[in-house]
């Protein structure tokens, strides 16, 4: 099993609102690839962390073998999303381990 963990920060240049509502997109865009990517074990994405938090965005997420996170990563959902994900950030930081 393949632990993929990324976080983000919302890019500066976006309203409170429109935060929120590209924060609730990126959640629902990147949830949605679990039942389209094959070997996809799960797949949650955090829009509220407490106030104390470094990030505004986590993607966690478990796959079957490296080759399935390989494979997740060049999906042409997954690229789609990602390109709509780099628009609404302005960082990214991610760790990718075995369970």
């Amino acid at each position: 099993m393949i632990k993929h963990i990324v976080q983000w920060n919302h890019g500066e240049h976006f309203s409170e609102a429109e935060k929120k509502a590209n924060a609730e997109k990126i959640k629902s865009e990147l949830e949605s690839l679990k039942e389209m990517v094959d070997g996809v074990v799960s797949i949650q994405v955090i829009i509220n962390p407490l106030a104390t938090s470094d990030r505004d965005i986590i993607l966690d997420s478990e796959f079957e073998t490296e080759e399935a996170l390989q494979q997740y990563q060049i999906h042409p959902e997954h690229v789609r999303v990602s390109n709509f994900v780099k628009e609404c950030v302005q960082d990214r930081v991610c760790v990718d381990y075995q369970l």
